[in-house]
């Protein structure tokens, strides 16, 4: 019988370290605590919005949501829904927004139990992007695109938890290191100099207790932390493509920056979802050595789809989420090289409004003084008495707070609302106008009424300058902030009369 020579098993070449990550799906205990904790994200954005949404939307509030959708048919008529994808566009009561939120908050329990994945991850997907859209002015932010791409991009993790770890890792990448290079490409003298620092703790839209003792650091520790942000934006990144210990590298960089963040700002989910991307970059071995046995054992993955339906094959997957990456490597590119025409262009303005895959960028231009606007009312034109928020800088000895993973949306706006003009934000005239007509949903936004009995006759706002208290007047006064008045945002007004200006509140 003739001899047959084999080879070892160690004269085989072993495959590449990339292939075998590609390739080794040891990513689904990973997934399984993915989906549970994205499923906690979800209910508190939900829930956060759910609490405000009549007072932002509703019938009786700033923008009310049939209004916009009015004005949506009229202006996009029969292809509205290629433009506003949104499940508002047939019933738009304030009974609907309702709707909404609670099937929300019964998605992401659901998906907490770890039943139905994909049916739950498409649901929330399609509930929150209607959020999106129908919050108008008081949903355009980052965090809000984010939840929803990462939403679609759960949707892999059943099924294809390797494709779906690899997507969430590229979302992660160019979320980063776009949040760089926008300080690069800005031209923005703070973050050339070093010196944003000095100006980001005192002006950032909610800060901590914690960033008044931040904004009292040295100036060379500043720049130090500000060249510590650009190498964990910028040249981090790169890592999460390196081998293992690369990526465990990355994610420590990563979830150090994001708890700084944490301690010294108030930006709701936004921060613990960019800790939980970082996730992606763990494998079930490492999930093993840092979780109780009992615990680790407990997570799987459920069953990706309902009885009779019949699954997602890999390479249908793998498909989509080629796509899914060509279209967010072209809008990288296109950050750099300026603006994008064509047939690929023609591609992006068909998804984007899906938000499928976005762009990202923060504090690419830091704000370097802190003006507030102050709301008051008044019977008689002579005695004014202010409305105060519930979270904004108001009242100079209120210490700032915490309040995540709540976004109080109105306070937020006001904050940019500061940044220009009343007439480049026609949405306070509207808000200014719940106030004289005294609508209980807009009133609940706020800290206080100080005109629980009827509304005031007339309503204006002034602009002050704040700053942070040193720590002088801090012990001497218990004042946290002072303030310098500024100037006008709005003359007073009352319903029915125009403004010194010209404008004229419209009532809804």
């Amino acid at each position: 019988m003739p001899r047959v020579e084999t080879k070892p098993p160690h004269a085989i070449a072993p495959a590449p370290a990339w292939a075998r990550a590609l390739t080794q799906n040891d990513h689904d205990r990973v997934s399984a605590l993915f989906l549970r904790l994205f499923a906690l994200i979800h209910f508190a954005a939900f829930a956060s919005f759910g609490v405000q949404a009549l007072g932002l939307i509703g019938s009786g509030g700033i923008l009310p949501l049939a209004d916009y959708v009015g004005a949506a048919h009229r202006y996009f008529g029969a292809r509205g829904f290629l433009e506003i994808p949104f499940l508002f566009w047939w019933v738009n009561s304030d009974r609907s927004i309702e709707i909404v939120v609670v099937l929300g908050l019964v998605a992401s329990l659901v998906l907490l139990m770890g039943r139905l994945p994909r049916l739950t991850l498409a649901t929330l997907y399609v509930l929150y992007l209607s959020v999106l859209y129908a919050g108008q002015r008081f949903m355009t932010y980052q965090w809000d695109i984010l939840l929803v791409e990462t939403t679609a991009l759960a949707l892999f993790l059943p099924g294809n938890a390797t494709i779906g770890i690899w997507l969430l890792r590229w979302l992660l990448f160019r979320f980063m290191f776009l949040s760089g290079a926008v300080k690069l490409l800005s031209g923005d003298p703070t973050w050339a100099n070093l010196t944003a620092l000095d100006y980001h703790y005192e002006t950032q839209p909610l800060p901590t207790l914690l960033a008044w003792y931040a904004h009292l650091l040295p100036e060379a520790f500043n720049k130090g932390c500000v060249v510590m942000i650009f190498v964990i934006e910028l040249l981090v990144p790169f890592l999460i493509f390196g081998p293992r210990i690369a990526r465990f590298i990355a994610a420590g960089a990563f979830l150090l920056l994001e708890f700084l963040i944490v301690l010294t700002g108030n930006y709701n989910f936004f921060n613990l979802l960019t800790m939980l991307l970082c996730l992606s970059l763990l494998d079930d071995r490492a999930l093993a050595r840092c979780l109780p046995r009992a615990l680790y054992e407990r997570l799987a993955l459920p069953p990706p789809r309902l009885p009779g339906i019949k699954p997602v094959t890999s390479k249908v997957a793998a498909v989509a989420g080629a796509m899914l990456i060509a279209i967010g490597m072209v809008q990288l590119v296109g950050m750099f090289r300026g603006e994008i025409s064509g047939p690929v262009a023609d591609v992006l303005r068909a998804v984007e409004p899906f938000r499928l895959v976005n762009t990202y960028g923060l504090f690419a231009v830091m704000t370097t003084e802190r003006i507030e606007i102050a709301v008051e009312g008044s019977n008689d034109g002579r005695t004014w008495i202010p409305y105060e928020f519930k979270y904004k800088p108001g009242d100079l000895k209120r210490a700032p707070g915490w309040m995540i993973p709540h976004q109080p949306r109105l306070d937020w706006q006001m904050w940019f609302a500061a940044l220009g003009s009343a007439e480049e934000n026609p949405w306070f005239d509207r808000f200014l106008t719940c106030l004289l007509q005294g609508s209980p949903a807009v009133t609940a936004l706020l800290a206080n009424n100080p005109f629980p009995d009827h509304p005031p006759r007339y309503v204006r706002a002034l602009t002050f300058r704040y700053h942070f208290s040193d720590a002088a007047t801090r012990t001497a006064t218990g004042q946290w902030w002072t303030r310098e008045l500024t100037g006008m945002y709005t003359p007073p007004v009352e319903l029915g009369t125009e403004l010194d200006d010209g404008r004229k509140p419209s009532p809804h």
